[in-house]
């Protein structure tokens, strides 16, 4: 048994690390972005952040698809269904093409008002505005690549996307800094120049990444409606519990912003340097859905359920560790991101906030990973909706419309809510329930 536990840790880390790696860079880019904006002050950390976020609830209309296509592609190779997992590849490409264009065409008509609506102020969505088009323009590079590497995932290739993602940040680095500030001859195009430069390095990593997806795709050629309903079955879920969360992020930002543009950008650079430990926890859940995913299409149940423990106890361990980090050392890492002393100031508070949640956070992460492995991804965006709207939100507004209360008590809020997620999973979990769930049908003739 014990051989087998050490088996199992070995196999969630070999594919953790990776995922975590690629999660890290794919989230380094709106880092990099804030960071070389920082020394401008907060109204350009503000606009970036913003653009960013709307960007950011955009391409969660279509991570059912990635998380979905993670799921699929998981289970059909557990069960060996190779010629299937072609044919199911090729179809979330063609549906992640179609809606990229949608949500381009939707996100530039909308963007302005989707500012106004938050509250932002004036000199902010001025700056944010053009940002904010620009990363629209580009996003079905952004979407391409967080399907191409969920596919590649599911069938336990995790150094693929992660070499992908070392590619576009580094492309991103030597083309941002030139564009931003008008080195080497180059205009100076500010905070746009950021958007510019992250959609030439995506649209590399799409092709490096399309390169080695091509041999699974070769003979892939019929359209194949019994995949399109395990894709919904799926993804649909997965897509309503992220547009649940985002319209709970775009309300509980918009409390946010009522305490001004400082709390604002103090709450935007906490996210950005939280996210060191969020992304890891991420890594974790990837790998445990795509282990679950391969050992439930296999049979191997047992197995199933000793992947998601070992696969939490790592991140619980390594979230923790950064938790701490935080809480201990919140001024010098937000010295590195701005100069601003009153944004770092209020986000010294934020960071040991969320320095609290990092146990309740890498749980909920991995479980829920776990149970969307399993095709239970309609419980995870329960699960979601009773977090944020249930417990997040109301707390949010009467601390900060009812008793105008401080921004710090709004923070707290978040708390309450990923405590009580951890809770609904962890119970989910040792029910058992997912294992009656059937996300594959028979394999055509």
């Amino acid at each position: 048994m014990a051989t087998g536990i050490a088996q199992i840790r070995r196999s969630v880390l070999t594919l953790a690390l990776p995922v975590t790696v690629s999660s890290l860079l794919q989230r380094a880019e709106g880092i990099v972005a804030v960071f070389l904006v920082g020394g401008l002050g907060a109204v350009p950390i503000a606009a970036v952040g913003l653009g960013q976020l709307l960007a950011f609830i955009a391409t969660t209309l279509v991570s059912g698809l990635s998380v979905g296509s993670n799921v699929v592609m998981a289970q059909l190779w557990g069960a060996r269904r190779y010629d299937d997992a072609g044919q199911a590849a090729r179809h979330f490409l063609g549906l992640s093409i179609l809606i990229s264009l949608g949500l381009l065409t939707f996100g530039l008509l909308v963007n302005g008002l989707a500012m106004e609506l938050l509250g932002a102020q004036a000199d902010v969505i001025q700056l944010a505005l053009p940002y904010s088009n620009l990363i629209f323009l580009l996003i079905p590079f952004t979407i391409l690549l967080q399907v191409l590497s969920s596919i590649l995932q599911g069938t336990g290739d995790t150094k693929t996307p992660m070499y992908a993602m070392i590619v576009v940040n580094l492309l991103h680095i030597a083309i941002a800094i030139p564009l931003i500030y008008g080195h080497w001859g180059l205009p100076s195009l500010g905070i746009n120049g950021a958007a510019i430069a992250v959609g030439i390095a995506e649209a590399t990593g799409c092709l490096y990444l399309l390169t080695r997806c091509r041999p699974m795709l070769r003979h892939a050629h019929r359209f194949r409606f019994d995949l399109i309903r395990t894709i919904w079955h799926v993804g649909a879920p997965v897509s309503g519990e992220r547009v649940v969360q985002q319209a709970g992020i775009l309300l509980y930002t918009k409390i946010v912003l009522i305490y001004g543009t400082v709390a604002y950008a103090a709450h935007q650079v906490g996210l950005s340097i939280e996210s060191l430990s969020f992304l890891p926890g991420y890594g974790f859940a990837i790998a445990a859905a795509t282990m679950v995913g391969q050992s439930i299409g296999a049979g191997k149940y047992t197995r199933a359920k000793l992947e998601t423990w070992e696969a939490n106890r790592l991140a619980a361990y390594l979230m923790s560790t950064m938790g701490l980090v935080f809480f201990l050392f919140p001024y010098a890492l937000l010295r590195a991101f701005t100069s601003d002393e009153a944004v770092v100031e209020l986000g010294t508070l934020f960071l040991k906030i969320v320095a609290l949640l990092q146990i309740p956070l890498a749980l909920t992460m991995v479980v829920a990973g776990s149970l969307r492995g399993a095709g239970d991804t309609r419980f995870v965006m329960i699960a979601t909706m009773i977090g944020m709207w249930g417990v997040r939100i109301p707390l949010a507004i009467v601390a900060g419309y009812w008793l105008s209360l401080g921004v710090f008590y709004v923070w707290l809020a978040m708390i309450a809510d990923w405590t009580l997620r951890m809770a609904l999973m962890l119970w989910r979990h040792r029910s058992e329930r997912w294992r009656s769930i059937q996300v594959l049908r028979s394999s055509p003739t």
